[in-house]
């Protein structure tokens, strides 16, 4: 999925400030934040790092209170043309901070204009001296400060994680496919959140674990996962974005703050998939739904030996959850790339053909669609709604990395059933009851506990 490079800026713009972000905070502690976050570099996606300065974080977050994602966007500099004129300028700039390390960007801006009468933006040196590597930061030679994540109350922090399980037959192909666990566990209470057992792992298999978790649960402020691909990806820092949710990548080889997921992940593997590789599983489908009966009856009730509680009893000790606004969670969710105007002011997109304003024409704009509806797509140039896309004809209804429902071939189960058991309780307990994998896809339900 493409993604346009100042969209990509202002996502990770929103990734620094997330945090400061939280309606919760006072001025004070939001204060308190931000002159944190300008003392520490921040890592960019490339790998390379910079520090930014009070002053730079505080626009920000004033931008993103007003416009939001889109006013994080970067704007053009005004002082461009200008520079490239007098390159000289940038080689002085240089020079003067290497002269004097403490000498700040709109000290340096000063000198400038009092030595030659040209006013440079302190933006625009202060970039030319991290490209240099003259930036504070590096001079210093300060070390990076990692923190440790440690929750206070029930959804202040999910972390997600894919686990690896056995091959279930699967009816696509002539054997079988490896059955990967999309999870998310609730740090503060240990509660298993939400999971599912996918034959693939794609971006679209994280992000319908993630709402269905917060449809069921509440919004996180924070999610915490690793660099593989189905979380390090555009589509879900968008979900994150829109949410409010500040979402945090842990560092490769870096395991600090994974190791409650990876309990979790240990008792999966003793106490449910050795049931499943003992028993056999006929269908994705039946892996799902005792995996979903044993989280409720065995995982989520289970005294847990360090906070001497069951997980959801501690989940829900600090009171009720709210649901989201179920405009907003469909307006998060969905995709968004981006596409030139062909001179027949149409635009293409999964092999499908759709036409645009004609006011378009050559320009670049936005696709936002839901995935699993390919036959209505909104058009946004500039950050504005500017109509729909109409289909001439649509081939593909659903993106191709949409997980498809598996239909439930007969299963022959031989010798004791554990988990059908398990579910046979779940079943009885709800009875009457909706069940949650029986409400239709992309439906919002009521937060449960």
């Amino acid at each position: 999925m493409s993604t346009d490079p100042a969209e990509a800026i202002a996502l990770f713009r929103y990734r620094v400030l997330a945090e400061v972000t939280n309606a919760r905070l006072t001025p004070a502690e939001r204060g308190r934040l931000v002159r944190e976050l300008a003392r520490h570099a921040q890592e960019h996606p490339d790998g390379s790092t910079r520090q930014y300065t009070r002053g730079t974080l505080d626009r920000w977050l004033r931008a993103y209170r007003e416009h939001g994602l889109d006013g994080l966007t970067p704007q053009p500099r005004a002082d461009l043309g200008l520079v490239r004129r007098h390159p000289e300028l940038l080689d002085e700039a240089c020079q003067l901070r290497a002269e004097l390390p403490t000498r700040s960007a709109p000290q340096i801006s000063d000198i400038l204009f009092a030595r030659h009468g040209i006013r440079v933006a302190r933006r625009t040196i202060n970039q030319h001296l991290r490209q240099r590597g003259l930036h504070r930061a590096a001079l210093a030679g300060q070390p990076r400060a990692y923190g440790r994540f440690e929750a206070e109350r029930p959804n202040e922090l999910w972390i997600g994680d894919v686990l690896v399980g056995p091959f279930v037959p699967h009816p696509r192909t002539s054997g079988s496919k490896r059955a990967y666990l999309f999870v998310l566990v609730d740090d503060y209470s240990r509660l298993l959140v939400h999971g599912r057992w996918v034959p693939d792992q794609n971006t679209r298999a994280g992000q319908e674990v993630l709402r269905a978790a917060i449809q069921r649960r509440g919004l996180p402020e924070r999610l915490y996962v690793d660099n593989g691909a189905p979380y390090a990806n555009a589509a879900l820092e968008r979900s994150c974005a829109v949410l409010g949710i500040r979402l945090i990548h842990s560092r490769p080889y870096a395991p600090e703050g994974r190791g409650k997921q990876e309990r979790l992940n240990r008792f999966i593997r003793e106490r449910f998939l050795a049931e499943v590789e003992a028993q056999g599983i006929a269908s994705f489908t039946e892996l799902n739904d005792r995996f979903m009966a044993w989280a409720e009856q065995v995982c989520n009730t289970r005294q847990h030996a360090e906070t001497g509680q069951t997980p959801i009893a501690r989940f829900t000790s600090q009171g009720p959850l709210h649901a989201v606004e179920p405009s907003l969670l469909r307006e998060a969710f969905r995709w968004s790339t981006w596409r030139k105007v062909t001179r027949t002011a149409s635009v293409s997109l999964a092999g499908n053909r759709y036409t645009v304003d004609p006011a378009l024409v050559d320009r670049r704009v936005e696709l936002r669609f839901d995935p699993e509806d390919l036959t209505h797509l909104d058009v946004f140039w500039e950050g504005r709604p500017a109509g729909q896309a109409i289909p001439f004809i649509v081939s593909r209804h659903v993106h191709r990395q949409v997980p498809q429902a598996e239909p439930l071939p007969s299963a022959q189960g031989t010798g004791v059933d554990y988990l059908g058991l398990v579910l046979a309780a779940h079943d009885a307990e709800t009875l009457g009851q909706i069940a949650y994998r029986d409400l239709p896809s992309g439906t919002p339900a009521e937060v449960q506990p």
